[in-house]
């Protein structure tokens, strides 16, 4: 008695589900050599066998002579390579395969629509991704988990970031399947957006709705606090992720490694580093780099050298941003030879020099009096047919600027836009600041005129040269004077009176250029000011804004408020706070956490109060407002105190806290004050409301 179809089909699903195409195959043919006619479900078993080990063309062959024997395909056997041909990033002939199936009556499944949806975000095609999803809805499907996070991310990725907001609130309002990688998707994308409140609202979220973090979502906020440089939350998750037994990869370490060296904090980067081995996980050519770099940006070249030859030790090869780094603290330690000799080096291991890297040997020869020897280097790095960008032009420029040859500096300016090279803010400082030190100070100007009218925003350090421009002008003036009248007149360069005249010599020069001082150039100078110390300047300036009914903005005041909080101006700082107050203007969180912690310092406890409750009345996201005002100011500041008693309005007031906040606070009160435990701080600070995970 010979095996029926059922039989022949079920030992067939047993090879291929063993990866024993062939097998199954031969099998096939001894089902049709009986006459035992195959039926959809044994076509579909092969298409889906053959598609599993990616012989795509070979499945869709199976699918014509299945047509051509008169079996009708099932939309799972349509469904099978629909999904393979988007994984291959086919599209294009996925969309053509499914209509083929909408011509043949066989409408689409949810798995269908999910591989169309991802294959078309994949590809970059939003409208028909969202297309597909509109189709699905309409035809009364459910969609999965997969569909949504294929959708988040794409919305997110293209910027739609409101889209992708609502599709996962109504995946909530609706009780939608969600998984861990949904949460990523959309925490994934607040973070690129830099909404990182936001992003730790939903981390909390996602814990409370029992879905455990895994390490690609401790991944992406270390990333994005990271991308902020708030290097201490990045730090205490990294610890939480450990307590809570989520065990860090080697992108948690690289990042990390990669943010302590930016930030210059290299004995920790390193001791995580030397953690890596410990837990068996290898540094990459990101950590081995990040560190190099840091290293030799700390002036310790040595170390960098030594950490270059363990990289090859240890099997991973240097790349061109690990000798870069090398190359350019050598070249700006005076040290060429040196620099050239690694350049040959790496050319020598296959690795060509990069823009980067010529450019590093040009800063460095400019800086130590070698522009024409930096000249040979443009011309080689030409004829290795590597372009220089606006940094190498604006190391030439400015190296020609500091040996007096400034026409041939404006020469080399003009040469570059010829050349399709856009002239950048430190372009034109450089070029700025070498008029000035000639002393042609009326076509520094006519350059900042230049500039403006490009498009290019002046920064504080162009208005600071045209300052020093000014100043040696009107010395030269008094000293002209003095030589008339045979006396002596001087004045101290850090005379605030003197500086403030400046201030106002600077708005008269733009004013006759045909510049008329916009609020953006109010702030930029303002924010300076109050940087350098200069606050009488700053507020004279502010002042002098006023009086021309020109209304400073947001920044201008922020601006003023840091600098009095950070000089201890109680009643200054407290005065534009009551400004503000009758403006639609509204300060930054962590400004206002700021002169809280002013208050405490300056004795003025009760004061300090009232405003942390005019905060809290401001429905200000409770956990951000322990971070910026409790963590980030009272904590930093040592005021534990001030610190629990706020902590204690705020649970009074019956906010709500996330867990992660809890942690973040008890570790950095423990950290501040070492008689607190933070085992018992946690009970302390916590209570029945809060939820932790697992």
């Amino acid at each position: 008695m010979s095996p029926d179809d059922f039989t022949y089909t079920s030992l067939i699903l047993g090879h291929c589900r063993n990866r024993n195409i062939e097998g199954a195959f031969r099998l096939f043919s001894t089902m049709l050599e009986d006459k035992c006619q195959p039926n959809s479900v044994t076509y579909s078993t092969l298409i889906n066998g053959l598609c599993n080990d990616g012989r795509i063309s070979e499945a869709l062959g199976m699918l014509r002579e299945m047509l051509d024997r008169g079996i009708e395909p099932t939309v799972y056997t349509y469904t099978v390579p629909i999904v393979k041909l988007c994984e291959d990033g086919r599209v294009e002939d996925a969309f053509r395969l499914v209509g083929a199936m909408w011509r043949r009556g066989c409408h689409p499944n949810v798995h269908t629509y999910t591989a169309l949806i991802s294959g078309s975000c994949c590809a970059g095609i939003l409208k028909v991704a969202i297309g597909f999803y509109n189709r699905l809805v309409k035809d009364c499907l459910v969609p999965n988990a997969v569909t949504f996070n294929a959708l988040i991310h794409e919305l997110f990725e293209s910027g739609r970031f409101e889209q992708a907001l609502k599709i996962f609130d109504w995946m909530e309002a609706h009780d939608y399947p969600r998984n861990s990688r949904t949460y990523n998707e959309m925490i994934q994308g607040l973070c690129s957006k830099g909404s990182l409140e936001d992003a730790m609202l939903l981390f909390d979220n996602m814990i409370r709705a029992d879905f455990t973090p895994t390490v690609i979502t401790y991944n992406i906020l270390i990333h994005g606090y990271m991308r902020q440089k708030n290097l201490d939350i990045a730090l205490n998750l990294f610890d939480i992720m450990s307590k809570t037994g989520c065990d860090p990869d080697i992108y948690t370490f690289a990042e990390l490694i990669s943010g302590l060296c930016k930030g210059g904090n290299l004995e920790l980067a390193y001791s995580l580093f030397l953690q890596m081995s410990e837990r068996g996980l290898q540094p990459n050519q990101f950590c081995f780099t990040a560190l190099i770099d840091g290293y030799c940006k700390a002036g310790n070249i040595d170390k960098g050298i030594v950490l270059l030859d363990k990289m090859e030790e240890c099997g991973c090869s240097p790349n061109v941003e690990a000798y870069n780094a090398i190359i350019s603290a050598l070249s700006k330690g005076d040290k060429y030879e040196d620099a050239e000799k690694l350049c040959n080096k790496m050319s020598e291991r296959g690795v060509l020099p990069n823009v980067i890297t010529y450019t590093s040997l040009i800063d460095g020869l400019c800086k130590n009096g070698g522009t024409s020897l930096a000249f040979k280097v443009l011309c080689e790095m030409e004829k290795n047919n590597c372009q220089p960008n606006v940094y190498t032009y604006s190391v030439l420029i400015r190296g020609l600027c500091q040996e007096g040859r400034v026409d041939s500096a404006e020469h080399l300016f003009e040469e570059m836009q010829n050349k399709g090279v856009s002239p950048g803010v430190v372009t034109f400082s450089s070029l700025i600041d070498g008029f000035v030190m000639v002393g042609r100070v009326d076509h520094a100007f006519s350059l900042l005129k230049k500039m403006l009218e490009f498009g290019c925003q002046p920064n504080y350090r162009t208005f600071s040269i045209l300052f020093k421009g000014l100043n040696k002008d009107c010395q030269l003036l008094l000293d002209k004077v003095a030589v008339q009248n045979d006396v002596s007149y001087s004045f101290r360069s850090d005379d605030k009176h003197i500086w403030f005249d400046a201030i106002g010599q600077l708005l008269v020069r733009l004013l006759q250029i045909g510049v008329e001082p916009t609020v953006t150039i109010y702030s930029t100078l303002v924010t300076g000011l109050c940087k350098e110390g200069k606050y009488y300047e700053a507020e004279q300036l502010v002042r002098s804004m006023e009086e021309k009914d020109t209304r400073p903005d947001i920044n201008i005041y922020n601006a003023l408020l840091i600098s009095h909080c950070n000089n201890l101006r109680v009643e200054p700082a407290l005065e534009i706070l009551n400004k503000l107050a009758s403006s639609q203007l509204e300060l930054p969180l962590s400004t206002y956490g700021l002169l809280i912690c002013t208050l405490y310092k300056s004795g003025r406890g009760d004061e300090a109060l009232g405003l942390f409750m005019n905060v809290l009345e401001k429905n200000m996201n409770a956990d951000e407002v322990v971070r910026s005002v409790l963590i980030d100011r009272l904590l930093k500041a040592g005021l534990v105190t001030p610190c629990m008693k706020l902590f204690g309005i705020i649970q009074s007031n019956k906010c709500s806290i996330s867990w992660l906040t809890h942690m973040l606070l008890t570790r950095e009160i423990s950290n501040a004050d070492k008689s607190f435990k933070e085992d018992q701080l946690i009970g302390r600070l916590s209570d029945s409301r809060h939820i932790s995970p697992g």
